[in-house]
C-alpha cells in the first residue's frame, strides 16, 4: 500500500512527523489515528491498524505527538490538552490537503485524546477506541511512585518502557482537569470500544465506564487474549477489519475494491486510481504497483514514473540474463548492480545513430560486477548484457497496435 510521509505544524509551531497510509485505489474515507502514551506513530499497533484500514479503502493519518519520535518539540512541555490540540491540527491538515477525517481512532491514552478532540472535528462520523482509559489521569499510574517528587520539584525524569521522559507538574494538573465521561455522554457520534479483558495496563472496567456513559449507537468488542499494546499482529489486523466493517455503516461510502481492475490472464493492466491527478494502478497477475509522476509535473509523487518502470525492466532483464549465463558457465559472479538513467539528446550528437535530426532518447547503463572474475569473464558478461531480451526489444523495431474497447 502507498505511504506518504510529511510534516505539519503542531500546537506551538513545531513540525510534527506524519504518515498517511493510502489504499491502492481512491480512498472511500479518511481516518485519524492517535497512538498510545509515549509510543509514536510507528508503534506496531498503530502501523498495523493503519495498514489494515488502507486495505479496506480507508486512508489513515498517524503522527508523532510533540516531542515523540521524529516530531519536533520537547515532550516535557506537552500536556493532555496539547495532544488534543495536535489532533485537531492534524485533522485540519487533512481537511486542507485531502479531506477531513470522518473516522477517528485512538489507542490507550490516544483513545482518550481522540474522544476529547471529537467535538472539535465536525466532519467526524464515528469514533473507535482501543484499550482507552475512562479517565485520562489513569496514565499517571505508570509513574505513580514519582508523583510526590514531581509535585515537589516541579519536574523530573521518569522511566517509561525503558526510556526516560521528563514529566512536569503542569502535565499532572492538566490531565486531572479532564472529565472524559462527561465528554463521551455528549459525544453524539457512533462509538466502538475495543478492550481486552486481560489488559494489565488499563483494566476492562474502563471500557465499562465509557460504554455506560456513551449514548447509542455504541458497540463493544472484546479483544480476548490480546495485550494492551496489541503486540500480536493478528489482534491489530482484527481491530482494523472490525473498524472498517463497522464504519462503513456510517460513512455512506461505496464498497472498496483493492483490485478493481479488468481480468486478464496474461500481460499488464493499468488503470487510473483517481486518488491523485496522475496516479495509476499497475496489475501484473497477483502483483500490484503504483505509478505516478513528480509533483513538479502535476503528479503526486506516490510511485515511480513510466520511464522509471521502463528503466527498471531493462535493468532487471540485464541483471537476470547475466546471472543465468554466469551460473551456467560456473563464473564466480557474486552480485550484479545495474544503474540506469534516461535522457534526451540531439540526434546530431550521436555518431552511430541512424536518426540525424531532432531529439532521440538515450539510456545510460552502468553495470557493476562483484566477484573474483578475470578480464575475459567480465568482457563476456558485458557482451551478454546487451543480449538480454528487453535490450533487444528496445533496440529493434517495435510495432504497437492500439485499439479502443467500448465500456
Amino acid at each position: 500500500m502507498p505511504l506518504e510521509k510529511f510534516q505539519f505544524p503542531g500546537t506551538d509551531g513545531q513540525m510534527l512527523a506524519a504518515s498517511l497510509d493510502l489504499p491502492d485505489g481512491a480512498p472511500v474515507a479518511y481516518a485519524l489515528l492517535a497512538h498510545c502514551f509515549t509510543c509514536g506513530k510507528d508503534v506496531l499497533a498503530a502501523k498495523r491498524i493503519a495498514e489494515g484500514l488502507a486495505k479496506h479503502g480507508i486512508a489513515t493519518l498517524r503522527f508523532d505527538f510533540t516531542g515523540i519520535g521524529a516530531s519536533e518539540g520537547e515532550f516535557a512541555n506537552t500536556t493532555f490538552s496539547s495532544n488534543i490540540a495536535d489532533l485537531v491540527l492534524a485533522a485540519d491538515h487533512l481537511r486542507k490537503t485531502r479531506q477531513a477525517p470522518s473516522v477517528l481512532i485512538g489507542h490507550s491514552l490516544g483513545g482518550a485524546a481522540i474522544l476529547a478532540a471529537t467535538p472539535f472535528i465536525p466532519e467526524a462520523k464515528c469514533v473507535a477506541t482501543v484499550g482507552a482509559p475512562s479517565d485520562p489521569a489513569h496514565v499517571t499510574h505508570l509513574f505513580k511512585d514519582h508523583i510526590p517528587a514531581i509535585r515537589e520539584q516541579g519536574e523530573i525524569d521518569v522511566s517509561l518502557a525503558g526510556r526516560p521522559f521528563r514529566i512536569k507538574r503542569e502535565f499532572l494538573d492538566d490531565i486531572a482537569e479532564h472529565k472524559l465521561t462527561d465528554t463521551v455522554a455528549k459525544l453524539h457520534k457512533p462509538l466502538l470500544i475495543f478492550h481486552s479483558p486481560t489488559d494489565n495496563y488499563v483494566g476492562i472496567d474502563n471500557a465499562t465506564r465509557l460504554f455506560v456513559a456513551a449514548k447509542h449507537p455504541k458497540s463493544f468488542i472484546s479483544l480476548a487474549g490480546a495485550d494492551h499494546l496489541l503486540s500480536q499482529q493478528r489482534d491489530a489486523v482484527y481491530v482494523a477489519d472490525m473498524i472498517a466493517a463497522w464504519a462503513m455503516r456510517y460513512l455512506d461510502a461505496p464498497a472498496f475494491s483493492a483490485v478493481d481492475v479488468p481480468e486478464m490472464s496474461d500481460g499488464v493492466v493499468v488503470q487510473e486510481t483517481r486518488a491523485s491527478p496522475l496516479q495509476q494502478m499497475i496489475s501484473v497477475g497477483k502483483h500490484r504497483m503504483i505509478a505516478d509522476e513528480p509533483v513538479s509535473v502535476g503528479g503526486g509523487d506516490t510511485g515511480p514514473g513510466p520511464y522509471d518502470f521502463l528503466l527498471a525492466g531493462l535493468g532487471a532483464c540485464t541483471s537476470m540474463t547475466m546471472r543465468l549465463y554466469a551460473d551456467r558457465k560456473s563464473m564466480p559472479l557474486d552480485r550484479v548492480t545495474v544503474k540506469l538513467k534516461h535522457g534526451r539528446i540531439y540526434a546530431k550528437d550521436c555518431e552511430d545513430c541512424e536518426t540525424k535530426e531532432g531529439m532521440i532518447s538515450k539510456i545510460d547503463r552502468e553495470i557493476t560486477m562483484d566477484g573474483n572474475l578475470d578480464a575475459e569473464q567480465r568482457a563476456k558478461l558485458m557482451e551478454i548484457a546487451d543480449k538480454c531480451p528487453v535490450h533487444r526489444t528496445l533496440t529493434s523495431e517495435i510495432k504497437i497496435v492500439t485499439t479502443a474497447k467500448e465500456t
